[in-house]
């Protein structure tokens, strides 16, 4: 086995970085690659939508790639990049209002709404593919792991901040920059950061869970969070109440954006259940992914009694107690590729870990 010394590695990044400036761009593209995971998570954190993320990402490489010449080491690369990207994300976010889930726009629907309008005009939170980020924190300093930094909860919460506090506490706290980098990065003092990064942990503090997600999933372990998984699947599929109910929270949650009703609490999701996915929908197939840093089940419809199985939701499961407490299920099949999953299911698709029927 070839073994690489610490010179020998920061001499080939430093002749990259020299062949990038004169204009290769394939070396800028080396080295960028092992940064584009992050990079994309963050803008995901700044704007609340992978799609925005995607743009912002573009976006950022290509003001870097022409900003090259003018980068003089003061710094990291990576560092110079979070710049770029989170100057990026400010710079698209300007007037186009936060994200939201349906449980932030008003109270719970006492009754069932069938056959809703999606509601275009709002600016819905997205549910992020999280297979390329590690658990582990994206530096020493940094106070929550990488997928911490995305569950839906702690990204929910930070389209309440305004954009300067935003950056500030993903900056410190997930990123691990200091105080003094990040007023070098925001164009600002090092008192400002410290009192946007002040009043961000307040606001977040009041939005999000005591008990993060990965600290319950690793609690629970992974045989649990499979029967989770396969058990919320096969109760849909074999249009089964009792099977649904036994997996919820007492204080359970049912959201589907864009469709701006929600519901609350296990009688209303009974309701809601029996009177559309279980009885009327059509017939489901499911597949296990994972979005957000939790437990996740692509689900897939047929409508008739023949044909294909086709993408309709990508359902994000928060647990408690070994139960789910939140299905956020986000009609949104533009996000099946990035998640792997596949375009469309045969007539013949396995049912989601247990024999299926009709729904």
């Amino acid at each position: 086995m070839r073994v690489i010394s610490v010179d020998a590695a920061t001499d080939d990044h430093e002749a990259a970085l020299a062949r990038a400036r004169a204009g290769d761009d394939a070396a800028f593209t080396t080295l960028v690659a092992p940064l584009r995971p992050e990079l994309h998570a963050h803008c995901y954190r700044m704007l609340g939508s992978p799609h925005d993320a995607d743009d912002a990402l573009q976006e950022a490489l290509l003001r870097a790639w022409r900003g090259l010449p003018r980068f003089e080491g003061r710094s990291s690369l990576r560092s110079w990049l979070y710049t770029v990207a989170t100057r990026t994300c400010l710079d698209l976010a300007t007037g186009r209002g936060r994200r939201a889930l349906p449980v932030d726009l008003g109270p719970a629907s006492e009754q069932v709404v069938a056959e809703v309008p999606a509601a275009e005009h709002v600016r819905w939170l997205g549910p992020y593919p999280d297979a390329a980020l590690t658990a582990a924190p994206a530096a020493p300093d940094a106070r929550y792991e990488q997928r911490e930094a995305v569950e839906l909860a702690f990204v929910a919460a930070l389209q309440h901040l305004p954009g300067n506090q935003r950056a500030a506490l993903l900056l410190f706290d997930v990123l691990g920059f200091s105080a003094a980098e990040i007023a070098a990065m925001m164009g600002t003092s090092t008192t400002s950061v410290n009192s946007a990064l002040a009043r961000a942990r307040r606001i977040v503090a009041e939005r999000v869970p005591a008990r993060s997600q990965q600290r319950t999933l690793r609690a629970l372990g992974d045989a649990r969070l499979r029967e989770v998984a396969t058990g919320y699947a096969t109760a849909l599929e074999n249009g089964d109440a009792d099977a649904l109910v036994a997996l919820l929270t007492e204080d359970v949650t049912w959201s589907m954006p864009p469709i701006p009703h929600w519901y609350a609490g296990v009688d209303a999701v009974l309701k809601f259940a029996r009177a559309l996915p279980l009885t009327t929908c059509g017939t489901w197939r499911h597949r296990s992914t994972t979005a957000n840093g939790q437990v996740a089940v692509a689900g897939y419809l047929r409508r008739g009694d023949t044909g294909p199985y086709l993408p309709w939701s990508v359902n994000v499961l928060t647990l408690r107690d070994g139960r789910i407490a939140q299905v956020t299920s986000f009609l949104d099949v533009t996000v099946f590729p990035a998640f792997g999953l596949p375009a469309i299911l045969g007539p013949d698709a396995a049912a989601g870990g247990a024999a299926g029927g009709r729904a």
